[in-house]
């Protein structure tokens, strides 16, 4: 690969990390389809990675348990394009982003508030008000 695969900031996954497999890919391709290893499957040893911050490796290796092969190694394929070359850039891209969103910082906790007085005073007459318009609405009654 011409770039490498960069998680955030200047980090960035070593080519020597990454596995690379190629295979016949189903889909539309003509008589090429038969000869040509078109798909694309990337492999990542994410425990055994040097790459990344260790604190960034238990929190990826947390958030992308269910997809870890034997709770170790992140597997990404890609076989849209008919071109194993647009194949690998799918699949590096697909990596990055997995990684980069495993590694993010966790969100700020949310301050619980409290509506101000006038908020709620102004829901509390609002309702009063469609209240009385849908009581409006009624057949009339007889005096």
């Amino acid at each position: 690969m011409p770039e490498p695969i960069r998680v955030r900031g200047s980090v960035v996954v070593p080519d020597a990390e990454l596995v690379w497999r190629f295979s016949r890919s189903s889909g539309p391709g003509g008589q090429h389809v038969n000869t040509s290893d078109t798909q694309v499957e990337l492999r990542y040893d994410l425990a055994a990675s040097d790459a990344l911050p260790p604190v960034w490796k238990e929190r990826a290796l947390e958030r992308l348990a269910g997809r870890l092969v034997d709770g170790r190694v992140l597997v990404v394929r890609a076989s849209e394009h008919r071109s194993q070359w647009r194949n690998r850039e799918v699949a590096a891209a697909r990596l990055a982003s997995l990684l980069g969103e495993a590694t993010a910082p966790p969100p700020k906790a949310r301050r619980a508030t409290k509506p101000s007085r006038g908020m709620v005073e102004r829901r509390l007459q609002n309702k009063r008000h469609r209240s009385e318009l849908k009581q409006g609405r009624g057949r009339p009654s007889e005096y």
